[in-house]
């Protein structure tokens, strides 16, 4: 139909040449699609213009079959054939006469791709085929059942009526029933043919069921993946808790004691203090008495030993004063701290141990290293658990290197390394849980513990690094200024 618009529309001169073929055949494939090439073939079956990919210009079509019948019938359908394009096509040709001129022929080629993906197209489920043939049983289009286009369909060609038929059930070559359809296209050799596969009627119910059954086990493994991943992540939030819960209390547990320790030192050094105030005061009387005798033997050996007796006394004075600053306090209060001051005074604590097993003790501070605002009770303990550690860890005639520099703009590092033996990488990943120690009976396992939450609860953090046989180094970041601590 759309060929013999074509040749109808336009009069022979307006398609009288190969550019005109051009613009018509654009045109069908913007309409239809499908089309691959048109001719002209004049009278004489000579085909005296063509546009296309192929080289057929000026062939001669006198003899062909085809030629004769669309000069006979005025229009022409071919088979669907492979030909030297060598892919499934079909020609069509439609004629127009000229009067005293005779006639000329528009020939077209078709790629059979097209019918067949709208054929193919209205098989709607895998029972049902739709496919066409010819009156040799030859198929034009693929078939689900019966193969590709060019096989020989394993079918009866209807014959007879023209019009739609459906064919009664039957048994088919595979044993399946079926029931056919067909009906002839007009104008053309094709047969469009209907085939039915009769479906098991259980067998949706059945696909239902599968469907049914393996929902049901998938919902189920499911199901219980998230009961046991529910239920482990209950059990490990409940072992965290009983984990706070426990590190709370021996946290409670251990500052009530380092309270009693506190006021039991603030005692002892206040009952220490007194004596020592008089030791002070008689020895200075001793002093003055002995410079203004003129006669007193030995005037110079006594003002040394007055000397000795007053420098210890002062030594005793500033123990017992750094132990009293110490232990006055328990409760969290903010100050202005300097970092090398109090590194230098706890260290005093462990001076006497430090010069009996000849411990070197390395400084290095940054210089303008600024106050910090902080606890100065908390920070001592936390420095003296960590350094008390260092020298637990080094051997006599060890090294203690200790170091406080600025860490970005808001933050001082005070680092600890000592020479010791280290921490092997399995203790060192416990080394802050409660209880846990390396020191046998020696440890309770509550140091780096509590050491690690004041120093969190101060705003600040632990990090440590340890090789088994070269030492440890513990640092601990502080920030320079936190408006609130915690409780």
């Amino acid at each position: 139909s759309a060929l013999a618009l074509v040749i109808n529309d336009k009069s022979y001169n307006e398609l009288a040449s190969d550019s005109a073929l051009t613009v018509s055949i654009q045109h069908l494939k913007n309409s239809f699609g499908g089309f691959i090439d048109l001719g002209m073939i004049n009278a004489a079956g000579s085909q005296v213009f063509y546009t296309g990919p192929y080289n057929l210009k000026n062939r001669v079509y006198e003899n062909q079959t085809w030629f004769h019948e669309v000069v006979l019938r005025g229009s022409y359908v071919s088979d669907v054939f492979m030909g030297h394009r060598n892919f499934p096509h079909f020609v069509v040709a439609v004629k127009r006469d000229r009067g005293l001129d005779g006639f000329y022929i528009l020939r077209a080629t078709l790629d059979m791709k097209l019918i067949n993906q709208q054929v193919y197209s209205l098989n709607l489920d895998r029972f049902t085929d739709l496919f066409i043939i010819n009156h040799d049983g030859i198929l034009q289009t693929d078939s689900k059942f019966f193969g590709p286009v060019l096989d020989t369909a394993e079918i009866q060609v209807p014959t007879g009526s023209r019009s739609r038929e459906v064919i009664e059930e039957y048994v088919d070559d595979g044993g399946h029933t079926v029931t056919a359809g067909y009906a002839y296209i007009e104008g053309s050799p094709f047969i469009l043919m209907a085939i039915k596969r009769l479906e098991n009627p259980f067998t949706h119910w059945l696909g239902h069921r599968s469907d049914v059954l393996w929902f049901l086990m998938v919902s189920c493994i499911l199901i219980l993946g998230v009961v046991i991943v529910g239920t482990r992540r209950m059990a490990k939030q409940l072992q965290q808790a009983d984990l706070r819960r426990v590190r709370a209390f021996h946290s409670i547990e251990y500052t009530n004691k380092m309270a009693t320790i506190g006021r039991m030192a603030a005692g002892v050094a206040h009952e220490i203090n007194n004596p020592m105030a008089i030791i002070n005061e008689k020895a200075g009387l001793l002093r003055d008495l002995v410079e203004f005798a003129d006669d007193f033997p030995n005037k110079e050996k006594t003002f040394g030993l007055v000397d000795s007796i007053l420098n210890s006394v002062d030594r005793c004075s500033r123990v017992t004063h750094r132990l009293l600053g110490f232990a006055k306090r328990m409760e969290i209060r903010q100050e202005s701290v300097n970092v090398p001051e109090l590194v230098k005074e706890v260290v005093g604590f462990q001076g006497t141990e430090a010069k009996h097993r000849n411990i070197r003790i390395e400084y290095d501070f940054e210089d303008d290293m600024p106050a910090i605002e902080s606890d100065r009770g908390q920070l001592q303990q936390v420095l003296l658990n960590i350094i008390t550690n260092a020298f637990a860890a080094v051997t006599d005639g060890g090294l203690v290197e200790i170091s406080a520099k600025r860490r970005g703009p808001a933050s001082v590092a005070v680092t600890i390394a000592d020479s010791g033996t280290g921490i092997s990488k399995e203790n060192l990943a416990h080394i802050f849980e409660p209880f846990y120690s390396t020191k046998g009976e020696f440890g309770t396992g509550l140091g780096l513990s509590i050491t690690r939450d004041i120093t969190e609860k101060l705003g600040g953090e632990i990090e440590v690094e340890s090789e088994l046989g070269e030492g440890t180094t513990f640092t601990v970041v502080l920030p320079l200024t936190k408006s609130e601590f915690g409780t």
